[in-house]
């Protein structure tokens, strides 16, 4: 029976509701028989709406179950039924820093595994370095011609400056010398490999150190120059299976929008269109997937139209398909970052700032406890949002402790971790349900924690953490207005508010985690 349930809220209308097209009673007689007695306390029908309004037990033994976070796992790891997805995130540029551009891939990306994974699918996270292509060649003509060091002594922040140099002194003198350079970089050229191997080495050191400070990890990391030894393979392949065309001495493939891609340019070197395609050929021949999600900004999502076009003409589909989680820039209020210019960001410097107004919001805690707040701050603040919209960058949103912000669920939890650390309730094990008299601040909250299975799986289905991240908050939201209104420790309902508080708890830390961030104890 597949039925869109919706939940109300305004609690008049019940706990769940569904709008009956055609008739509202017959749909009311079907849903009598699809829930069991002790889930329905009644069933009211308002014109074309069918309102379920859930006994108060009911819901108290599905907060109970939140707390018991084996179970509540293993129960949610039944929806995947151990189905393979690979998702492509994160994907930073060598010899750049990692900046602010690629935060959102990175988060978003993660945090999109988190949730597939607790759905039982078996994830697999790629980190498709931009590790070939001509910017190498630009970037081994400037090394040649501006470095004032070797190489190896150099940072990324050094290789940077050189890229951003060459584009200001760019003309077409510059430019063919860079494919001179690329072109013998793909030929094995041994000065062009070595400074290639050297940039890389890095560039890599320093992705790593930013991963770990954003509790960030992937399982693969094979960049764009894995794949080269198995272009001409893939290139022939798409030839004999007669996807391609001739066009001005180039291979190209050409698409329904009438628009093209280049497999083969006129000098014979390879192109971004080979290199994906190879990788597409190579994921599906080893790990086989049910799914494949790319989790990469929304300019370019007619590129991806055209590889996963080209993919279903080879034959290379996983079962679920391909998905293209495009998300928008973030921005300043005055424009987006642009790296050719030299006026992107780097996120260490948004991460030393951001742990600064920590400190003032937070003084008394440790350094460590600091570095989660500003982390946690900066990954919500992405996270939170649509990922199809652009995010603008407003350092004050996203330290708030009293608005939509990660330092704000953060200290949700701290407040509840102080509660339980002061009662001297300790474990609560099946916890009775008659005779518990429940107010309307504790009831929101019950109503409010039933959905939390709900919202893990709707994140998914819509390729959206966002959804789950609005929910943590207003799971939060009830929690401090209950706590606001309500005494806890040393009242008669002390036991049942302790229980409440712990479900709570449970709840936003597993949420978070989900979500990438951690939790504080004190804040």
């Amino acid at each position: 029976m597949d039925i869109k349930f919706e939940h109300p809220q305004d609690p008049s209308f019940g706990d769940l509701s569904v709008f009956a097209k055609e008739d509202p009673e017959k749909m009311a007689e079907q849903l009598e028989n699809v829930f069991s007695e002790d889930m329905i306390k009644s069933i009211d029908i308002v014109g074309n709406f069918v309102n379920i309004f859930l006994k108060q037990e009911y819901l108290i033994k599905e907060a109970e179950k939140i707390n018991y976070e084996m179970e509540f796992r293993n129960d949610l790891g039944k929806k995947g039924n151990s189905k393979i997805m690979i998702i492509d995130y994160s994907a930073p540029n060598i010899a750049k820093p990692f900046g602010i551009g690629h935060l959102r891939s990175t988060n978003i990306g993660q945090a999109i595994y988190n949730i597939y994974k607790i759905l039982g699918w078996n994830c697999i996270g790629d980190n498709h370095l931009g590790d070939w292509g001509t910017q190498f060649g630009k970037l081994i003509v400037a090394i040649k011609k501006w470095a004032k060091k070797d190489v190896g002594k150099m940072t990324v922040e050094d290789l940077e400056e050189l890229y951003v140099k060459f584009h200001e002194h760019e003309d077409e003198k510059l430019l063919e010398e860079a494919r001179d350079w690329f072109i013998k970089l793909e030929k094995g050229d041994k000065e062009a490999s070595e400074i290639w191997k050297k940039c890389v080495d890095i560039s890599t050191e320093e992705f790593n150190r930013v991963y770990e400070m954003l509790n960030v990890h992937i399982d693969e990391t094979l960049g764009e120059a894995f794949y080269q030894d198995k272009l001409q393979g893939v290139i022939k392949e798409m030839i004999d299976k007669g996807i391609t065309k001739e066009s001005e001495g180039a291979t190209i493939v050409e698409f329904d929008d009438k628009t093209v891609e280049l497999v083969k340019k006129s000098n014979l070197s390879s192109t971004y269109f080979d290199r994906d395609m190879a990788t597409i050929k190579y994921r599906m021949e080893r790990w086989k997937p049910d799914l494949i999600v790319y989790e990469v900004g929304s300019d370019q999502s007619l590129y991806f139209k055209h590889l996963f076009e080209a993919a279903e003409k080879m034959g290379w589909v996983p079962t679920k398909g391909f998905y293209h989680v495009a998300h928008g820039l973030i921005r300043w209020k005055d424009g987006k970052f642009s790296t050719r210019k030299g006026q992107t960001i780097h996120l260490k410097e948004i991460i030393e700032k951001t742990i600064e107004m920590a400190k003032k919001i937070a003084p008394e805690n440790d350094e460590e406890t600091i570095r989660e707040i500003a982390v946690g701050a900066i990954k919500f603040n992405d996270i939170s949002q649509d990922p199809k919209k652009d995010v603008i960058f407003d350092w004050d949103r996203m330290m708030s402790l009293d608005g939509d912000s990660g330092p704000y669920l953060q200290y949700t939890y701290a407040r509840a971790m102080s509660v339980l650390k002061k009662t001297e309730v300790l474990e609560q094990k099946d916890i009775g349900t008659e005779n518990i008299e429940v107010n309307s601040d504790e009831m929101r909250i019950l109503r409010e924690v039933y959905k939390f299975k709900e919202k893990i799986a709707e994140a998914a289905e819509r390729y959206n953490p966002g959804v789950l991240a609005e929910f943590l908050l207003s799971v939060a939201r009830k929690y401090n207005e209950f706590y606001a209104k309500n005494r806890i420790i040393g009242e008669k309902e002390e036991d049942f508010r302790v229980f409440l508080t712990r479900v709570v708890a449970s709840l936003l830390h597993l949420g978070l985690e989900l979500l990438g961030i951690k939790t504080v104890e004190k804040m």
